[in-house]
């Protein structure tokens, strides 16, 4: 009986588990880059703002302000772990949208006036001002921050057309919205996706006057303002502008949203650069290694050697790499507090739609961890995120999207 009941916990306990793993990952997005005080200092400024990290899976909510409750009726803990896109409707404009999605592949700034929708389901106007954050000394996207500026409705001579369909979207936000602290990204997009195809149109739109319009830029100057300054105090400059560092470039956002989806530990390096530096490191790869983004971009994967890795099998891997063939090999590798780790490695050559080597995979595998490979052999596993970082490079590489676009 004490076992069954256990075996039945034991689902209840990992649900647990991994919603704690949650906060601590989106909080860590901010408290690794800035520092363990930021979080109190963002609280303190005033405005409706919310931060996102494009380098996770889904491109969530990794901050929401005070002011952004009070705006739309959400409670923080709901839209944490989220999509932006939570606060768009049915009449939300499509052109409006795709402007911004293009501001963000783009990773510039961007304004403009949007109808979202409130957790109620009542429409309601705002200035959105988005704004890059980038790293001061390489010029890395490190976080999108997204003001918005409730637009005053008084000006408007008729009333929101959008509001007719108050009733049912509030029913649907219900329904969109699940209990959990982190429910799934792409829940409430599915919602309104369907919604959209009812072919209802979307309102005419609000103009934002130039003092709603210097606000938003304003807000946003203090919040970045900041993070500049905690983020000093990790050694950890940022910039409301980019300055690339010479010889890394950096993956476009489109790369960086395909590459966050797959749960391996991996990281890529580019094939055409110097000593073939680490230009992306997934979450489990942080996880495995102790080893923070910012700690490892831009070094060689020599960093997890240690004084009993292997120089032979070290030898192996740099034949394969040198012939372009894939390999795979057991090595003694070393995380960051000196601890060491037997690593199931695979290396692969990753090819763009030419069919030229761009960058390498190595996909690293504790082979001494308890793993749930859904019934694959390990070898298997590995595998499984090569082929998904194959389909993103080629695919993004026919159409120019692989890099982030030079300014």
């Amino acid at each position: 009986m004490a076992s069954s009941a256990a075996a039945e916990a034991d689902p209840a306990e990992r649900e647990r588990e991994q919603q704690h793993e949650d906060r601590h990952r989106l909080a860590s997005s901010l408290t690794a880059r800035y520092s363990d005080w930021v979080l109190e200092a963002l609280d303190e400024l005033p405005g409706s703002f919310l931060l996102t990290d494009p380098a996770l899976a889904g491109h969530p909510i990794v901050y929401a302000s005070r002011g952004l409750a009070a705006l739309t009726g959400y409670a923080r803990r709901e839209v944490l772990g989220r999509n932006a896109r939570v606060f768009q409707g049915a009449a939300t404009d499509r052109a409006a949208v795709a402007g911004v999605r293009e501001a963000v592949r783009a990773q510039r700034a961007h304004q403009v006036a949007i109808l979202n929708y409130r957790r109620d389901g009542s429409p309601h106007w705002v200035l959105l001002h988005l704004a890059p954050v980038f790293h001061a000394r390489d010029g890395r996207l490190l976080h999108f921050l997204a003001v918005q500026v409730p637009i005053d409705a008084k000006r408007r001579a008729a009333p929101c057309r959008g509001a007719q369909h108050g009733a049912v979207l509030a029913a649907c936000r219900e329904e969109a919205r699940v209990d959990e602290d982190f429910p799934c990204a792409s829940h409430a997009g599915k919602v309104f996706v369907d919604m959209d195809k009812r072919g209802l149109e979307s309102e005419e739109p609000c103009v934002a006057t130039e003092s709603e319009k210097e606000k938003a830029i304003s807000t946003a100057n203090s919040i970045v303002s900041a993070l500049n300054r905690y983020s000093k105090l990790t050694g950890l400059a940022v910039s409301g502008k980019r300055c690339d560092s010479v010889g890394i470039p950096a993956l476009s956002s489109s790369l960086n949203l395909s590459l966050g989806r797959i749960k391996q530990s991996f990281v890529l390096t580019h094939s055409c650069l110097p000593d073939m530096p680490i230009i992306y490191a997934s979450d489990a790869f942080v996880s495995l290694t102790g080893y923070s983004r910012e700690e490892i971009l831009g070094c060689n994967c020599k960093v997890l050697n240690g004084p009993h890795t292997s120089v032979e099998v070290l030898e192996e891997i740099n034949q394969h790499i040198c012939s372009e063939q894939a390999c795979t090999v057991d090595l003694l590798s070393y995380r960051k507090d000196g601890s060491s780790f037997h690593d199931l490695l695979h290396v692969s050559p990753i090819r763009d739609a030419s069919g030229k080597v761009a960058f390498h995979i190595w996909v690293h595998l504790d082979v001494g961890a308890k793993h749930d490979f859904n019934g694959l052999t390990p070898e298997v596993w590995q595998l499984g995120a090569v082929g998904a970082v194959r389909v993103a490079v080629r695919g993004l590489s026919a159409s120019g999207s692989l890099l982030r676009p030079s300014q």
